[in-house]
């Protein structure tokens, strides 16, 4: 018979495990094809910015690149971005750091 010998046990990377509590980011991304006016129009209808806010955040967008648009739960911010895309906005999300 064999003798059993202890074996090393690794643990798993625990930076790769998302911390439910940290919120998710919905990100609208820059691209040639929507009109700015679009942009702002599609902020106020899905979230109900104001005339200002829609278009603050199309300007972040427009120059920038990028904005965030919410800051939510995981399947909030999944369906934010399902929503997005129905109206053409190229949109991801993203853990909050």
């Amino acid at each position: 018979m064999s003798e059993l010998s202890p074996v090393e046990v690794r643990n798993p990377e625990l930076d790769d495990v998302p911390d439910v509590d940290r919120p998710w980011l919905v990100l609208v991304w820059n691209d040639p094809i929507n009109l700015m006016d679009y942009v702002a129009f599609v902020f106020q209808k899905l979230f109900g910015f104001s005339k200002a806010k829609a278009h603050q955040l199309m300007m972040d967008v427009h120059l920038k690149g990028k904005a965030v648009v919410a800051s939510c739960a995981r399947d909030e911010a999944e369906r934010h971005v399902f929503r997005l895309h129905e109206h053409g906005l190229w949109a991801t999300l993203q853990q909050d750091e």
